[in-house]
């Protein structure tokens, strides 16, 4: 523990020294990329070879060593030694479906989802590394289309479709994946003509703690934060000011506690340009700002890497904040669709053409 500890100190007081303090003369121009020669090489992505090239929107962190990844041809990837080599555990009867999400516990336990209309949004769940799958969930309402789901803790789960009915729809477990009952329809909150919410990065849906989650929508004249303290039984919804229309929204959302969260997003027909596409809150759902400078260009995935520290991906680029989410610097300008930390300081990034990553702090 205590070496973690001097590991995490010792990783924040580098991306200190590299970014700057928030607002310093080094940042660059609000939405606009870091010169090369003034860009620290300390802080980048380290590109590991994953020997495919499947577009990886699902990722989940274990630790420093240990991620797995899930995307386009059913293809779904774990590596336990830091990325040095991947081992191939797709599903065998999912090469023609999509993974969009996958939540991983450890080396051996994950839960992955697959999205589409109709029985094309399937949940695998396995507890031997990949060797074996069980498919645990298909879904049965033609109008229903799952795009992202989160786990409370080891056993308590949730995932969510796009609305059925004007309702968002929810499914539930209680078993690590293994059996899923659906929200009744009375209790599912009702959606805004044109809502929905994006598979970009499995993080439209995400969990705060042991039972608050939050999912983040566009779509509609609102881009909205619905809440749940109750691991889904109930939910409340609440309006943000970031943009929204029939592409744009909040495509993302990291909470280190229920109060403190961050959201990302914008509009990826126009992926170079997304003005007050990044927000944050510091008293929950009922009070996000724009951030006071945003990335500038449509942002997928977010996450939270230590205290207010967070990472934030897209196709043109990672920014990273210092102030949970208030301003922005940019720090790389490859292509990643989704990023996860975890504890100890391990970051890491997947997105288009089998690109994974790992954050380089030195």
């Amino acid at each position: 523990m205590r070496k973690t500890m001097r590991a995490a100190a010792a990783g924040l007081a580098l991306i200190v020294a590299v970014t700057g303090a928030p607002g310093s003369a080094q940042a660059g121009p609000e939405g606009t990329a870091i010169p090369k020669h003034e860009r620290s090489l300390d802080l980048g992505w380290t590109l590991t070879d994953t020997g495919v090239t499947s577009q990886f929107r699902g990722l989940s962190a274990v630790s420093a060593t240990t991620a797995w990844v899930a995307g386009s041809k059913g293809t779904v990837l774990r590596t336990t030694d830091a990325g040095r080599s991947w081992r191939n555990v797709s599903p065998p009867d999912a090469a023609a479906l999509e993974f969009r999400d996958i939540e991983a516990f450890d080396a051996r336990s994950a839960v992955a989802l697959t999205i589409g209309p109709g029985a094309d949004s399937r949940v695998y769940v396995t507890d031997d590394g990949g060797a074996t799958w069980t498919k645990t969930f298909t879904n049965d309402e033609e109008a229903a289309f799952y795009d992202c789901m989160a786990f409370f803790d080891s056993r308590h789960g949730i995932a969510m479709s796009d609305p059925v009915d004007g309702r968002i729809r929810f499914v539930r477990t209680p078993d690590g994946g293994r059996t899923w009952t659906r929200l009744a329809p009375e209790v599912s909150p009702e959606a805004l003509p044109g809502e929905f919410a994006f598979a970009a990065s499995g993080q439209c849906l995400v969990a705060a703690d042991s039972t608050n989650g939050f999912l983040v929508t566009g779509g509609g004249a609102k881009a909205r934060v619905l809440h749940t303290p109750d691991r889904g039984a109930t939910w409340k919804a609440y309006d943000t000011p970031v943009p929204s229309g029939p592409s744009a929204g909040i495509y993302a959302a990291a909470f280190r506690d229920a109060r403190h969260g961050i959201f990302v997003g914008g509009d990826y027909t126009t992926p170079d340009a997304a003005p007050g596409g990044a927000a944050y809150t510091e008293r929950g759902p009922s009070a996000v700002t724009t951030a006071r400078s945003v990335p500038g260009q449509y942002r997928s995935g977010v996450s939270f890497l230590a205290g207010p520290i967070a990472v934030t991906v897209g196709p043109g680029g990672s920014d990273i904040t210092l102030d949970g989410g208030r301003t922005w610097r940019r720090f790389d300008d490859g292509a990643f669709d989704s990023v996860d930390c975890v504890h100890g300081f391990a970051c890491w990034a997947s997105g288009p053409k089998g690109r994974v990553a790992r954050l380089s702090l030195g």
